[in-house]
């Protein structure tokens, strides 16, 4: 497991995510705000909303919260108009970063992601710097108890999908990919055979990855860290991997 699954891991040992509660809201709303600004306001009938509706309720969002922002954003001037962006360049060690965000200024958020990837030893670089380093692929999770990882695997290859991660534990779930042309027909081929996901996205996955270590690895930490407490940045993909000595010690 590397770079964005790693990082969330530790994230969540720390207990990071419920002291960020507030922020992980923000962007949610922000997200539901330009699915439905781009598309239907009904999650049934637009596939962005209603990923950004499973991934708002996987965040313990109310209903009424959720069916709140996808009305205002679809009334007339009622929401902010949000312009997605996408940043890329290297952090401590060589890792490559791509930064995706949404905002409502693009100037203020440029800069902001800039200034955060000086202060921690990174570089931000120019577009599709780093982007050829990465995949972009339709990213599935379920819950454990949809099934065993071999039920798991061949429904999935049924639906078409071309890869499956079966992780156990509390924390445990399965982790599907498909191309990403391919991404609405298995989505659809999924709910039918293992109900709705609790998350369904397109991520950027590493082809390669940066193995890191000691104080480069902690310096890469606090850099995401950072990018990802910008309210105006929705994601953070990075393509480094280490030990398990290392991630125990930055969880701890």
């Amino acid at each position: 497991m590397a770079g964005h699954s790693q990082f969330k891991n530790i994230m969540h040992r720390k207990g990071a995510q419920d002291a960020k509660r507030a922020k992980v809201f923000t962007k949610l709303l922000r997200e539901i705000t330009t699915a439905a600004k781009q598309g239907l306001p009904d999650p049934a009938a637009n596939p962005r909303l209603r990923a950004a509706v499973i991934a708002a309720r996987a965040g313990n969002m109310t209903r009424d919260t959720i069916e709140r922002a996808i009305k205002r954003a679809s009334g007339v001037g009622g929401e902010a108009d949000y312009v997605e962006m996408r940043y890329e360049g290297y952090g401590p060690g060589g890792v490559a970063l791509i930064v995706e965000a949404l905002t409502d200024n693009r100037n203020r958020t440029a800069s902001d992601v800039r200034s955060t990837f000086t202060k921690y030893g990174g570089n931000m670089g120019e577009s599709n710097s780093v982007s050829f380093m990465f995949d972009r692929v339709g990213e599935f999770k379920f819950p454990l108890t949809v099934g065993g990882a071999d039920d798991v695997m061949e429904k999935a290859i049924e639906a078409g999908a071309e890869d499956v991660q079966s992780v156990e534990g509390e924390e445990g779930y399965h982790e599907i990919t498909c191309a990403q042309d391919d991404f609405a027909a298995v989505r659809e081929a999924l709910e039918k055979s293992l109900g709705q996901p609790s998350s369904a996205k397109i991520v950027w996955r590493p082809k390669t990855t940066a193995p890191i270590e000691g104080e480069q690895a902690q310096s890469l930490f606090k850099l995401i860290e950072q990018l990802e407490d910008n309210d105006d940045v929705q994601n953070v993909y990075a393509n480094f991997e280490m030990s398990d000595a290392t991630m125990a010690s930055l969880a701890g």
